[in-house]
C-alpha cells in the first residue's frame, strides 16, 4: 500500500485541483447540526436479523439509515478539525505543484504514499501543528490477524479545558473500505466517503462502526465470507489501537544530499603485495 504505483499517486494529487469537496468530503462548521438528523447507530448484532432479500422494504430502509448516519457523522465538525483540514489541503496543493520526490532506498517514480505522508507531515509542522507519522501494530488473535498501519496524527493542546485532542489524517481513507465485490448499495455508501479523512478519533470511531456494519450486511446478502481484515476490531486497530509516533527528519534539497558522493577506502589488494622485494603498497581507491 505504501509503495503504490506512481500513477495512482499522481491521480490522487491531480484530483485535488478538480474538487476539494469531493477529496475531503466535509462541510464547514455550522452548516448542519446533529439535531437535523434524528436517528441512532444500530449495533452490529442487528445486522444478523436483516433479511437477505435485496429488494425488500427492510433492506432498503437499512441502507437508507446507513447513508443518513454516515452523512450526519461527516457533517458534524469542530473548529480545530476545520483548521487542520484546511492546512492539509494547502500542504497537498504545494506537494502537487512542486512534485513529490521518493527518498526511499528503492525510489518510486513520482513518489510513494510513505513519502507523501512524510512530506505532508513536515509541511504541517512548519505551519505550527504537532503532526507526526503514527504507526499502529497489533498481534493476531482468534478473531483477527496481526497487522500494522501508518497514518498522520495531529495532537492539539490549545484548548486547556478539553486537554489533549487527537486528530487523525488518513490520506487514503475511502480505499480502506472499498470492496471489489461489494453490492451497489455498499458502493454507493462508500462513494460518500472523503478520499482524505481529517477528524477526531471519536468521529472516526463512529464512522468505522457504520461502515463495518454495512460491510457485514453486504457480505451476508451476497452469501459471502467476510475476511477478518474487514472486521470491526481489525479496522479499529488501524487507527484507534496502540500506536507509536515517528518524527520526520527534514529533507535537504541540495544535490549533494540527494546524491551523496561515495567515500574512498584504502585497499591493500594490489600487485605490489605479491612481488618479492617490493616496498610499501600503493593505496587503491574503491568506489
Amino acid at each position: 500500500m505504501d509503495r503504490q504505483n506512481s500513477d495512482d499517486i499522481m491521480k490522487f494529487l491531480d484530483g485535488m485541483a478538480s474538487s476539494d469537496d469531493v477529496l475531503f468530503g466535509f462541510l464547514d462548521e455550522g452548516n448542519h447540526s446533529p439535531e437535523d438528523y434524528n436517528f441512532a447507530a444500530g449495533d452490529e448484532s442487528e445486522v444478523d436479523n436483516e433479511t437477505t432479500d435485496c429488494n425488500s422494504e427492510e433492506n432498503r430502509k437499512f441502507w437508507q439509515e446507513q447513508e443518513q448516519l454516515l452523512q450526519a457523522t461527516l457533517y458534524r465538525t469542530s473548529s480545530i478539525e476545520t483548521k487542520i483540514r484546511q492546512a492539509t489541503k494547502e500542504a497537498l496543493k504545494v506537494v502537487r505543484s512542486k512534485g513529490l520526490v521518493c527518498v526511499c532506498r528503492r525510489p518510486v517514480t513520482d513518489g510513494c504514499r510513505s513519502c507523501l505522508r512524510g512530506e505532508v507531515s513536515r509541511r504541517l509542522r512548519e505551519t505550527g501543528y504537532d503532526c507526526a507519522i503514527s504507526k499502529s501494530k497489533w498481534r493476531s488473535s482468534h478473531e483477527i490477524p496481526a497487522g500494522e498501519h501508518e497514518y498522520l496524527e495531529v495532537v492539539d493542546k490549545s484548548v486547556s479545558k478539553k486537554g489533549e485532542i487527537r486528530v487523525v489524517i488518513e490520506l487514503c481513507f475511502r480505499a480502506e473500505f472499498e470492496m471489489a465485490r461489494g453490492s451497489d448499495e455498499y458502493k454507493r455508501l462508500i462513494g460518500m466517503l472523503p478520499e482524505v479523512y481529517v477528524g477526531k478519533t471519536e468521529r472516526l470511531k463512529s464512522l468505522i462502526k457504520i461502515l463495518c456494519t454495512a460491510a457485514k450486511k453486504c457480505m451476508k446478502d451476497k452469501k459471502m465470507h467476510m475476511g477478518p481484515w474487514r472486521k470491526h476490531k481489525y479496522m479499529q486497530a488501524k487507527w484507534l489501537g496502540t500506536s507509536e509516533r515517528k518524527s520526520v527528519s527534514p529533507v535537504s534539497e541540495t544535490e549533494e544530499d540527494m546524491f551523496p558522493v561515495a567515500k574512498q577506502r584504502v585497499s591493500m589488494l594490489n600487485n605490489g603485495l605479491f612481488g618479492a622485494g617490493m616496498g610499501r603498497p600503493t593505496a587503491v581507491a574503491v568506489v
